[in-house]
């Protein structure tokens, strides 16, 4: 027996699982070192069972919006933007969840406002309380972002002059602005790829990752999907290179939305050698314009070498620690070199890739564009949850089938459930704990369906 699914309620469900974020997020988020608690403390403890009951809340709330949202009689674009500001709410004041990068803008901010070189040195070169901030893994590593962010994150660090909370909470609200473009995009972009406004706004806006890892997380991705995905809006040609020039130099996988500025422009009508040399200007100059005014230098494009982490669960770089265990228990002299290897082959592959879905499969280019996004991501030599968001938005636009938005989602439901709210690698004990939150979501969700479905049952008897 199916019941129909009230908006109000996917709404407070989806408002219980934030607040439980936030409320959780307070002794077991990304918190800054002086109020970090151990693990095993049983505040710390407590939180990321909280943590974690209010991610599966949130996921359930989002899985039953969909219901409606498929359905004969969809909600309005309008009604989902509410929904979102609704869930998103708790998260504005909350600790930063499930990464610490946010320590690192607001440090690489400061560098540049200090005028240290932050492509060729760390956070710990600034030194001081906002350096320990910064995970150590990074505090020796140059910036792998471009002028634009920079020059945002050094804005940011002179308005708040160095404070921390202030400086969280402005970082916070630049991925907010970031959010916002992208909720407002989305739906007019659907319109044009003929999709459904609302299914994208769901798939999109609303997917737990964006609340996750954009809004709590207060990761620049946000910036450079809100400003890429304006770019594809505009009916001028310059402009969107331009916008998708800017989404780049924020962070670098935005430039293959130039790929997609040229093949707009040659669906136009306009000859592919035009439309090439008019995008290549556009970008160049907007390249060489930001680059002056943020005075970073061009040292971003040697950044982007910037080694992973060790933690890192990348495809490649698993099979290259496979490769390379199995080497060394033979005694080879080549392990060392697996895991480069790997990275190598899965760069070519995502290469082969995405000129196979521009040259031979003739796709929409907003959909193309969000394939070749999402092959990146899976085949670099990096990966984190928010990543899929690269090419998730474009996807959600202008994929031409609900069996490819259903696939989507479930990964994207998956990948929401895989990092802890420290952001720090997990143990045995954390994990049984995160189980045991999640696990009891379930078990309450559960309980209160059978509560509803109870009633129905006796009256129909």
């Amino acid at each position: 027996m199916a019941f129909p699914v009230d908006l109000r309620r996917c709404q407070i469900l989806g408002l219980a699982g934030t607040a439980c974020l936030a409320l959780g997020g307070e002794t077991a988020g990304a918190l800054p070192v002086a109020d970090l608690l151990h693990p095993a403390s049983a505040r710390a403890a407590l939180g990321l069972v909280g943590v974690y009951f209010g991610v599966v809340l949130l996921i359930a709330a989002w899985l039953l919006l969909g219901r409606p949202v498929r359905g004969p009689r969809p909600p309005a674009p309008g009604s989902l933007l509410l929904v979102l500001a609704t869930w998103a709410a708790p998260l504005l004041l909350a600790p930063p969840l499930f990464s610490r990068d946010v320590y690192s803008y607001l440090a690489q901010g400061a560098m540049v406002e200090a005028h240290l070189d932050v492509y060729a040195h760390g956070p710990s070169q600034l030194g001081g309380p906002l350096a320990d901030e910064v995970a150590p893994l990074w505090r020796h590593t140059g910036a792998p972002y471009g002028p634009v962010f920079l020059a945002v994150a050094a804005a940011l660090s002179g308005l708040t002059r160095g404070e921390l909370p202030a400086g969280l909470f402005g970082m916070r609200l630049v991925a907010l602005a970031g959010v916002a473009l992208m909720a407002a995009a989305l739906p007019r972009l659907a319109r044009h790829s003929g999709a459904d406004p609302s299914a994208a706004l769901w798939l999109g806006a609303l997917n737990p990752l964006v609340l996750l890892h954009l809004v709590a997380g207060a990761h620049n991705d946000a910036v450079m999907l809100g400003v890429g995905l304006v770019s594809a809006l505009g009916r001028w040609p310059v402009l969107g290179a331009v916008l998708v020039t800017l989404a780049a130099l924020v962070k670098a996988p935005a430039v293959l939305g130039l790929a997609a500025v040229v093949a707009l422009q040659v669906r136009a009508g306009r000859s592919p050698a035009k439309a090439l040399v008019t995008t290549t200007a556009a970008a160049a100059g907007t390249t060489a314009a930001a680059t002056a005014v943020a005075g970073t230098g061009y040292g971003w494009v040697g950044a982007l070498n910037t080694p992973v982490s060790p933690q890192n669960w990348a495809l490649t770089t698993l099979l290259g620690r496979v490769t390379r265990a199995l080497l060394e228990h033979l005694g080879s002299d080549l392990a060392p070199l697996a895991v480069p290897a790997w990275h190598a082959l899965g760069i070519v592959t995502a290469v082969i890739a995405i000129a196979l879905i521009w040259l031979r499969l003739r796709l929409s280019p907003v959909y193309a564009l969000g394939l070749s996004l999402a092959a990146v991501a899976a085949l670099g030599p990096a990966i984190r949850p928010w990543y899929a968001l690269w090419g998730l938005f474009l996807i959600a636009a202008a994929a031409p089938s609900t069996s490819v938005r259903h696939r989507t989602a479930a990964v994207t439901g998956v990948l929401a459930l895989s990092v802890l709210p420290s952001g720090g690698p997990a143990d045995t004990g954390q994990l049984v704990l995160a189980v045991s939150g999640g696990a009891l979501a379930v078990v309450v969700l559960w309980q209160a369906h059978q509560a509803q479905l109870a009633p129905a049952l006796g009256g129909a008897a």
